[in-house]
């Protein structure tokens, strides 16, 4: 009875979880598949075949999947070192790393709207140079793009420090010590090792890309992702039943791609292991 006791401490969270998680999106889902009392599919049918909504799921898809190669690109390296640092200094870079995060989302988006804009930084240093071309990257997918990656990189570094900082160095200097190049140590042992570390970091990345709307909404002006395609349908057209499709969409779209995440993460994590034994 002891053994089925300490299951007891889940109740509440699940049942705040069911009740105000499961099941309005269950609720959701459903109703997207009636109309006045019928099932139909029209919803998804009127989506589907417009292709102004299609390429708005396409440049939605694309930014995020970007800025989820850019943040693991960018904070692989970062994290190795920082994971190596010793503990002082490990404890100064990551502070340093989670600052922007304490940072409201709506305050970054104003600061690159200052930075990417006409007359911004980059345009007034370009003109310093003696370029008669005036650069705004503010309101395209670009500047979505920068934006994104400048969000949620402090979410890969986090994860991929705590996986990498138990990677102990003696097992890179037996693969070292065996003739194993610095490619292929990197290849077939930090790479499988950071397998947890990098699939954890990608799906926050790409899940909180895809659904972010502050950050799309001030910086891309006209140019639409589906977080914003959403709240139109919501707010301004008042039409929840479309929206409701939406966000259906959205939620099939995020688990159809974290299914392939953790698909890659498990063939990395497997040519690793046989390479190692």
């Amino acid at each position: 009875m002891k053994q089925y006791g300490k299951y007891l401490f889940l109740l509440p969270g699940l049942l705040v979880l069911t009740l105000f998680m499961i099941i309005p999106i269950a609720g959701t889902i459903l109703s997207t598949f009636f109309d006045a009392g019928s099932f139909t599919l029209a919803g998804y049918m009127q989506y589907l075949q417009d292709p102004y909504f299609l390429n708005i799921l396409w440049v939605t898809l694309r930014t995020s999947l970007l800025t989820t190669l850019i943040c693991i690109l960018l904070a692989f390296p970062a994290a190795y070192y920082i994971s190596k640092c010793r503990p002082r200094m490990k404890m100064i870079l990551l502070l340093l790393s989670i600052f922007p995060l304490l940072t409201s989302p709506v305050v970054r988006s104003f600061s690159w709207m200052v930075i990417l804009g006409k007359g911004g930084i980059i345009d007034n240093t370009m003109a310093l140079f003696g370029s008669d071309t005036s650069i705004s990257i503010l309101y395209t997918p670009t500047a979505i793009l920068i934006g994104l990656v400048h969000l949620f990189l402090p979410l890969s570094i986090i994860t991929l420090v705590g996986v990498m900082e138990n990677i102990g160095d003696d097992v890179v200097e037996a693969a070292k010590s065996l003739g194993a190049s610095a490619s292929t140590t990197f290849w077939h042992i930090l790479l499988p090792l950071s397998v947890p570390g990098l699939m954890t970091g990608s799906i926050l990345v790409f899940v909180g890309s895809f659904t972010a709307y502050t950050t799309p909404a001030l910086l891309g002006g006209r140019e639409s992702v589906i977080s914003t395609f959403l709240y139109q349908n919501a707010v301004t057209l008042n039409d929840w039943q479309l929206a409701s499709v939406v966000a259906t969409i959205m939620i099939v779209l995020s688990f159809v791609v974290i299914g392939i995440m953790n698909w890659l993460a498990g063939k990395v994590a497997v040519r690793g292991g046989n390479i190692r034994g």
